[in-house]
């Protein structure tokens, strides 16, 4: 709070923060400062006129990593692991699991299915490790892990075990050439200048959450040489169709 209100009482027009741990505090700061713009990067919570956090769509990443999972599995055995069950969460891997269950089985893998579970941690790597370890024996042949950290130790155990992953965030394809075979990366480039742009032009409108994804150019999917030329272009194909509002997302989302 104290250093909000430092940047407000300086009078800058614009202040970020990244991270929804920020939502509380820049919604308490802002009422005081209202010529100025509260911004928080995966904020949730937009209680003034001034408050306008904005949000990346990670499920329509998501949506990406699940096509090239689909295209990549052998036995149509998924495993995913999140780092806390929070709503944006369930969402993002509900769309990758029914994307890459659905993807398998049009290649004729009938018996197709994904096995979910949460680390409750962004950080512990041998958790991580022991987790995916465990998925694979059940039979998972490729993992799709957002969990900061854990996922290291899932990559790891996936490189010992022979079996695939699917990278995503960040681009985390040299962490282990030829298990990691592609990544959908996030580009914060992008997503922050898209928020000072539309802070420019006077569209970063208040008591509202703004959603950034696939038409804004937030998300690149990042490939190896072990994803082919076909699946790339059905992950061409799909940013298309996102783009012109063909998919439904809504419809993914399994009610809670």
């Amino acid at each position: 709070e104290s250093t909000f209100r430092n940047y407000a009482e300086r009078g800058y027009d614009l202040i970020m923060a990244a991270g929804t741990q920020f939502d509380e505090a820049a919604n308490k700061v802002a009422k005081n400062y209202p010529n100025t713009k509260f911004t928080v990067v995966n904020g949730l919570i937009s209680e003034g006129d001034n408050v306008a956090p904005i949000l990346p769509k990670e499920y329509e990443a998501a949506y990406l990593a699940g096509i090239i999972a689909g295209e990549t599995t052998t036995n149509g055995q998924f495993a995913t692991i999140g780092g806390f069950p929070n709503d944006l969460m369930e969402k993002l891997l509900d769309v990758y699991e029914k994307t890459a269950v659905a993807g398998a089985k049009a290649r004729g893998i009938e018996d197709a299915k994904a096995t979910r579970a949460f680390a409750n941690s962004w950080d512990d790597v041998a958790l991580g490790k022991q987790m995916a370890e465990t998925m694979i024996a059940n039979g998972a042949d490729t993992l799709f892990v957002y969990a900061n950290q854990v996922g290291l130790g899932s990559i790891q155990a996936a490189k010992e075990k022979g079996v695939k992953f699917i990278g995503f965030s960040s681009d985390q394809n040299s962490v282990a050439p030829g298990t990691v075979v592609a990544s959908v990366a996030f580009d914060f480039e992008t997503f922050y200048t898209w928020a000072v742009d539309m802070f420019i032009k006077g569209q970063l409108s208040g008591n509202t959450v703004h959603e950034a994804g696939i038409k804004e150019g937030i998300f690149q999917p990042v490939y190896t040489e072990e994803v082919s030329a076909d699946t790339q272009a059905k992950v061409s194909a799909a940013i298309e169709d996102v783009k012109a509002g063909k998919v439904d997302f809504q419809a993914m989302f399994e009610n809670k």
